[in-house]
């Protein structure tokens, strides 16, 4: 069930059943010569969708672009300075928590958004009370990030072992050739597996250091056959992960 294709009396029916809310963040930023630019945002909103079909959970608006400022030495990445995320957080959840939900759960795509989202927790929990909300003192966020999933992380190190890489990966490239098949992006990687080891800072020095945006890794040896496999063992660990989140006190 999705929220923007629901109508209100349907959403208000669903809150006499539950109070959970899945809300998908990703990321709008380079993913390297042929990883989407949205990928990261795409990947968030396809696992999202899966787990509230499995979960019976709606699944609110794809949150699209996130902390993703040390990319944007690369054309077409955009990104939120992390007080603006943490702002837009804290407006979407005020006027949900107004209406009866009180289970938040973030479906990730993008590893730069986790401190800024937990940094957000804490401050839409003091906004909440601060505003003397009704059953402010329930509320529960919590972020997940698919790939961090352990059935995906075991699948990824099994499938493309050091070529995964930690940013334009093959898993989550794949999940993004499965989603959009006829999006599939070929160019030659040169080399195949992409530099690591360098801390990340600005955006200048990111592509200094990563010039074609990947970090140590091998996106060629991603198949949408892999990313069914890797958007099933998601779908199957976040379900758990939600149903488990919900029933905590």
């Amino acid at each position: 069930m999705l929220l923007h294709l629901s109508t209100w009396p349907e959403v208000e029916t669903y809150l006499t059943r539950s109070t959970g809310l899945i809300l998908p963040i990703g990321s709008t930023e380079q993913h390297g010569p042929t990883g989407l630019i949205g990928t990261d945002a795409i990947c968030a909103e396809a696992i999202a969708k899966g787990v509230g079909e499995t979960t019976g959970a709606l699944v609110g608006p794809t949150i699209s672009v996130g902390m993703a400022l040390h990319h944007l030495a690369f054309p077409g990445s955009m990104s939120l300075r992390p007080s603006t995320l943490i702002a837009l957080i804290q407006d979407y959840l005020k006027p949900l928590v107004g209406y009866g939900f009180t289970r938040f759960f973030f479906i990730n795509g993008h590893g730069g958004n986790i401190h800024t989202v937990k940094a957000a927790f804490s401050e839409t929990y003091g906004a909440l009370a601060a505003a003397h909300l009704p059953k402010a003192d329930q509320v529960r966020c919590q972020i997940a990030s698919w790939f961090m999933c352990p059935s995906v992380y075991q699948r990824a190190k099994s499938l493309y072992g050091k070529q995964e890489g930690s940013h334009a990966t093959p898993s989550e490239v794949a999940v993004t050739q499965y989603v959009y098949p006829d999006s599939i992006k070929q160019a030659e990687l040169t080399p195949a597996v992409a530099p690591s080891g360098y801390p990340i800072y600005g955006a200048g020095d990111f592509r200094h250091h990563y010039p074609d945006g990947r970090m140590g890794s091998n996106p060629g040896l991603a198949t949408p056959e892999h990313g069914q496999q890797l958007y099933d063992d998601a779908v199957k660990d976040l379900s758990k992960s939600y149903l488990e989140f919900l029933a905590r006190a």
